[in-house]
């Protein structure tokens, strides 16, 4: 067995324990999977882009999204309606997917 060594902010370290053990984990354990999928994937196992916030997915309450909802079911009795795979792409472009 081998040890690694890594320095990080006391407050990264805290929350990254914090929300390891939210999903049932701990961060010794979330390093070694990353590793893992690392090597099984023979990279990095996601994606790494620079935030942009300008693109940034509003969150919306579920009082918003079911209005939303309404409003979307009430469109497409009315025949508003576009192909999926051309608003899968506007999605897409929207925010850079």
């Amino acid at each position: 067995m081998s040890t690694i060594q890594v320095r990080v902010d006391d407050d990264l370290k805290s929350k990254a324990d914090a929300l390891f053990k939210e999903l049932g984990t701990d961060t010794t354990s979330a390093i070694r999977m990353f590793l893992t999928q690392a090597v099984a994937y023979d990279g990095i196992p996601f994606e790494i882009k620079k935030f942009n916030k300008t693109k940034e997915m509003k969150i919306m309450t579920e009082d918003e999204f079911l209005d939303r909802l309404a409003s979307s079911r009430a469109q497409s009795k009315e025949g508003k309606v576009i192909d999926a795979d051309i608003a899968i792409d506007s999605i897409r472009n929207k925010y850079g997917l």
